[in-house]
Order: structure tokens, then C-alpha cells, then sequence
């Protein structure tokens, strides 16, 4: 959510709207995340990650890819527009320059000590969001690509210090990133309601 969309003073208070590439990154992610999940959970379903073959397993309504080497290749192929989404989009902050509204800073921690004023807690709040799911992808896509190629990266597996820490720590990602994603939402509903939510993809 780009908060300075509704903090604009001149535009009318039913008018959010968000950048092209916004609404572009949250399509693309929305996509990506599902395509993802389902063939992660159809790789699962292999070898769970808790309790072995023999541990709980998803519903097939769950799963994408028919059998492992499905779930793989469709796993593996979405990995790369997920990251690459990401890419794109980090770049465009960067140069845009709205990497200064998205991230937690001295002024949110200070207003959610302080201030009565509910939408400056939410949107600091969602900075803190913002902030701590940074470090969570990269544990995402590191520990992906560890599991992606441990012969060519296996450093990445040494530095996790397990196979299945790797695992344990990929497969925890995904629940955070859901929860992440809930909390967005729930915070874009806070501040601008279902027309700030709905200005996020259309």
C-alpha cells in the first residue's frame, strides 16, 4: 500500500489510486504466491517436512503438479517470477524514491509510544510490516535455491547447518509471508477501506 496515496491532501478522499507498477507487483504476486504454495505443498506432500513420510499430508485439493517432479518443476519455474517481481519491484522504490515511505523509522516507533491519532498507528504498523518481511523473503528464496541446486550451492545448506533446517526454515516462511499478507490487507482496510484495498490491483 502506498500510503502517500491517501495522505494527498488534493485528492479526494473516495479517489485512491495506485501506481501502474503497484497494481502490476501485487497482481504478479498474488499469482506467483498461489502457483507457489500449492506446488510447494504438492512437494511436500513427498516427504513432509514434520513427522517423515508417514506425517500429516495436504488434500489433493491443495496440490498442483500431479506427483514430485511436477510439483518441482512448477515450484521452481514460478520461483523465478516471484523473485524476479521482487527484483523489479525493489528497483523501482529505489529509483522512485518511495523506499522512504515504506519502511519503519525513529518517527513510527515514537508516534506508536505516542500518538492518539489511530492512522498514524496504522500506517506505522504496516512500515514495521514492511520492514520485517524484507528479511523473510531472502530466507525464502536463499533457503529455495539451497534446496534448488545443494550440490552447486551447498554452502547455503552448511550455512543453515542442516538439509533439514533448510527445509524447516523454507517451509516456515510460507506461513509467515500468509500471515504478512493478512495483516497488509487488514491495515490498507484500517486506513482507506475495501476502495484502498481494491486500488491495489485494479
Amino acid at each position: 500500500m502506498d500510503s502517500s496515496a491517501i495522505s494527498n491532501k488534493s485528492q479526494p478522499q473516495s479517489g485512491f489510486n495506485q501506481a501502474i507498477p503497484a497494481k502490476i507487483f501485487h497482481w504478479i504476486n498474488i499469482i506467483s504466491l498461489v502457483l507457489m504454495m500449492t506446488s510447494g505443498l504438492q512437494i511436500y506432500n513427498a516427504n513432509p517436512v514434520f513427522g517423515g513420510r508417514g506425517g500429516w499430508h495436504f488434500p489433493p485439493l491443495f496440490l498442483l503438479g500431479g506427483w514430485l517432479a511436477g510439483g518441482r518443476h512448477w515450484h521452481f519455474a514460478t520461483m523465478w517470477l516471484f523473485a524476479l517481481n521482487l527484483l523489479w519491484y525493489g528497483v523501482y522504490i529505489v529509483i522512485s524514491r518511495r523506499w522512504k515511505h515504506r519502511f519503519v523509522s525513529a518517527k513510527d516507533i515514537k508516534a506508536l509510544q505516542l500518538s492518539h491519532n489511530p492512522k498514524r498507528r496504522n500506517y506505522a504498523w504496516h512500515r514495521i510490516a514492511y520492514t520485517v518481511i524484507i528479511p523473510v523473503l531472502l530466507l525464502a528464496i536463499l533457503s529455495g535455491i539451497g534446496m534448488y541446486k545443494p550440490a552447486q550451492f551447498h554452502w547455503i545448506v552448511e550455512w543453515f547447518g542442516s538439509w533439514q533446517a533448510l527445509r524447516i526454515v523454507h517451509f516456515t516462511s510460507v506461513p509467515i509471508v500468509v500471515i504478512f499478507a493478512g495483516i497488509h490487507s487488514l491495515l490498507g482496510l484500517k486506513v482507506g477501506g475495501s476502495r484502498l484495498v481494491e486500488s491495489m490491483f485494479w
